[in-house]
């Protein structure tokens, strides 16, 4: 049977290899080559000895070269757009590209000439992810936090993923995220998610810890922050939301508040969406504790929420239609949360006028800029408690980031792609709190004489020693737990050690001592670091 599978450059090759071995054959094994061949490719007989007698290759056909309309400078100005608005998808940047580069051009940031201009606005969505895909080829599921509430579920009613049709701005749908590095235990920032239904528009706010009365708070503040005064909250059945407080804070200032059903995440797809592409995009999935990390976290938001609501537009579902297996769907064009709010008939016009003069004094460049620097200033305090962190905020926050802003170089603006989380491997990452009540609290001040007086002490003769002066306290099965602590105590010991090494030196040089004398003093102080004759070991 003739098999007719074989591709066209397959075929070429296959002339390639053979012919020569054809030639160099005798008539009968002609024969065979000549069968085979005909049967792996499917050419007629005649046409198989012609090409593999032929000298010549067989030529390839050329290409046909399609004319090019965008140009080099047009794939340039579209990916300067495609940064700014933070590597969107096609569908959304394309109806949001007027807007995108007239704020551009009016702050200085695109000069482009007239051609280039009308061929990038006149773009389809279809060639922009054609352009992009050279660049996009250049450049993880968390654990739930979510508690059940116990109580007021029957008094709280349930509203499901199709109930949102018709609805004005002001209905909420809220969650929590958890910046827990994928361990629960301890305290932890979590951040309070909140997106209006009519219009998309963001709110974040970070919370130090998952309460009900650090919930109101945040409501409190976003009733500020809105543009529009807050109708109906709808959570999960977490029990950080389904309290008694929180509800009587809804019947206070007449809010509806609705839940959606348990393990139901899709009752909530508005605000979960959001989690995904707007929280950890931004934030990541690093662990975040103490205040200051929450100080920096509330930097990083009041730029965030600008930048979302008036530069980052999204679709909304027109219309779904099934048919059997099939679904449907048809999208509006993709508008701004700030867009839709102009077209709303339930805002009034001082606020949309409001909202305007702010739309029109952002750089949206400039704030891309100052996320990218307060981004990276919040993950100086991941996995780390207060005072630990590489950065620490100032007073003003703002002198600070201008002057970071003022090191970058023009080519690292808005270049960078938004990191989903740190190069940290969560399993191996520090933890700062115990699990456990330290078991040699009480004596380690005899323990660590003990080891000062006689530094070549095992771990082992220790805890030996111990179960012999306090009976009944301390068994041999805590040895390993004593030598973990014996070798952080030595590593301590070894750094400072070191480090006054290195202060006798300069001193005895005779070089201008810093600030840091008082740092290794205190240090020692601090840890009672007892030496035989320091001056003659350290000399």
């Amino acid at each position: 049977m003739i098999i007719k599978s074989m591709s066209l450059a397959a075929r070429r090759e296959l002339v390639s290899s053979v012919r020569q071995k054809y030639r160099n054959a005798r008539w009968a094994e002609k024969g065979k080559i000549l069968d085979g061949f005909v049967a792996a490719t499917g050419y007629d007989r005649k046409h198989a000895i012609q090409l593999l007698n032929s000298t010549v290759e067989p030529e390839k056909p050329k290409q046909r070269l399609a004319s090019q309309k965008y140009d080099e400078q047009t794939r340039q100005a579209l990916f300067s757009v495609w940064y700014t608005a933070n590597q969107i998808c096609s569908k959304r940047l394309v109806p949001f590209l007027p807007e995108l580069v007239k704020a551009m051009e009016r702050h200085g940031h695109l000069r482009i000439p007239a051609e280039v201009r009308t061929r990038l606005l006149s773009i389809s969505p279809a060639t922009v992810d054609r352009l992009l895909r050279p660049e996009r080829e250049r450049f993880k599921q968390g654990i739930s936090t979510t508690r059940p509430g116990s109580l007021l579920k029957h008094q709280i009613q349930i509203r499901t993923f199709a109930d949102w049709d018709d609805v004005t701005p002001g209905f909420l749908e809220v969650d929590l995220v958890a910046h827990c590095g994928g361990n629960t235990n301890g305290g932890f920032l979590n951040t309070l998610v909140l997106v209006d239904i009519a219009t998309g528009w963001l709110e974040c706010i970070p919370l130090l810890r998952k309460s009900a009365s650090d919930v109101i708070d945040g409501l409190r503040v976003v009733d500020e922050l809105l543009p529009f005064s807050i109708q109906g909250i709808d959570t999960d059945c977490g029990s950080e939301f389904i309290n008694y407080d929180l509800l009587d804070y809804c019947e206070d200032k007449k809010i509806t508040f609705t839940r959606a059903r348990t393990h139901r995440k899709n009752d909530q797809a508005h605000v979960e969406e959001k989690n995904g592409s707007v929280v950890r995009r931004l934030v990541g999935y690093d662990r975040l504790e103490g205040r200051k990390a929450w100080e920096a976290l509330v930097h990083l938001y009041r730029v965030l929420r600008k930048y979302i609501n008036f530069f980052q537009p999204s679709l909304k579902l027109v219309e779904k239609e099934r048919s059997g297996a099939k679904v449907s769907k048809k999208y509006d064009p993709a508008k701004t949360p700030y867009q839709r709010i102009l077209l709303s008939e339930h805002i009034s016009q001082a606020s949309k006028d409001s909202l305007t003069r702010e739309y029109e004094s952002i750089d949206p460049v400039d704030m891309l800029n100052q996320l990218e620097v307060l981004q990276d200033r919040l993950w100086a305090y991941s996995w780390n408690k207060n005072g630990k962190a590489e950065a620490h905020f100032t007073e003003n926050i703002d002198t600070v980031v201008d002057q970071e802003l003022d090191k970058l170089e023009e080519t690292q603006r808005g270049s960078r792609y938004y990191r989903t989380s740190k190069a940290t491997d969560l399993r191996k990452a520090p933890r700062t709190w115990r699990t456990r009540k330290d078991p040699f609290e009480k004596v380690w001040d005899e323990i660590r004489l003990r080891l000062e007086l006689m530094p070549e002490t095992t771990a082992k003769e220790i805890i030996k020693w111990l179960i012999g002066k306090y009976p009944n306290q301390f068994t041999e099965a805590q040895t390993r737990t004593l030598q973990r602590r014996v070798c952080d105590w030595r590593q301590t010991q070894q750094s400072l050690e070191q480090r006054l090494r290195t202060l006798m030196l300069q001193e005895k040089s005779g070089l201008p001592i810093n600030s840091s004398t008082e740092l290794v003093v205190a240090d020692i102080l601090d840890c009672n670091v007892i030496f035989d004759n320091p001056v003659e070991s350290l000399a």
